[in-house]
């Protein structure tokens, strides 16, 4: 199982908004992260907490762009955390090497032709709309039943746009405009996510389901679920520290 660690170059994400919203801070992050064992580290430009409004593009290649050449002259794995295709097509370039975009291609409609053109693994996360409003957007029959449908749809989406069954690796979206309980229902079901013969990335990282009163109180329990989830047959977990998560892995 994989660990993809979270580097957010923005000041507004919710665990960690500004701890690594400049060049020098971000690179460092990423150097440490390196030094720690990741896999694959997700640079994202954009906040997508609740509530969140979007940054304008050349925002987020300002921020995204300049940590990913300089990440990549240490040989890093990355992943470009977005929901444009022109930025994800530019991080590319620039030395990334997967897309992980929370909107499946609903967010911009050149984004599945993209992927397909680039050739890389794309991560096609459930999402049914922009951070302002998706809490109102967390109503379902059967969440589980629901949310697979819905990662069908987009699967086949993908699909139809040229993007490689091998490139395709889906996420079911924890905490986007999905409720407590929503989560918990997704985890304890995960196995019918591997199911859908797919590997599934989990990103539920210091996430509110999880209790504690601030993302950092958060940390001992996602470091447990990583290890409840460690025997799931999912692909990777996304998180914001990776040392202890590698350490609970390889115990």
């Amino acid at each position: 199982m994989i660990v993809m660690g979270i580097l957010n170059v923005t000041p507004d994400s919710f665990a960690d908004g500004g701890r690594h919203n400049e060049f020098d801070a971000a690179v460092k992050r990423g150097l440490e992260m390196i030094a720690e064992g990741v896999d694959i580290i997700d640079i994202g430009g954009e906040s997508t907490k609740p509530g969140a409004e979007r940054v304008p593009e050349t925002e987020e290649l300002a921020r995204v762009i300049p940590v990913i050449e300089a990440l990549a002259k240490h040989g890093a794995t990355m992943s470009i955390d977005t929901m444009r295709a022109s930025t994800a097509k530019a991080a590319i370039e620039a030395g990334a090497q997967l897309i992980n975009d929370v909107s499946g291609g609903l967010a911009d409609e050149l984004m599945l032709a993209t992927a397909a053109q680039l050739n890389v693994p794309y991560i096609a996360m459930h999402w049914r709309g922009h951070s302002k409003d998706m809490n109102s957007r967390a109503v379902y029959g059967d969440v589980v039943t629901d949310v697979i449908s819905e990662l069908q749809e987009r699967i086949s989406a993908a699909l139809d746009a040229g993007i490689s069954q091998n490139n395709l690796i889906i996420d079911p979206g924890i905490g986007f405009a999905k409720d407590v309980h929503h989560n918990w229902e997704i985890i304890d079901s995960i196995d019918q996510f591997v199911a859908m013969g797919y590997p599934v990335l989990v990103g539920a990282s210091r996430k509110r389901f999880l209790g504690g009163d601030n993302p950092d109180q958060r940390e001992n329990a996602t470091i447990a679920l990583t290890k409840r989830l460690s025997g799931s047959g999912i692909w990777g977990v996304r998180v914001h520290s990776v040392k202890p998560h590698k350490e609970v892995l390889n115990a």
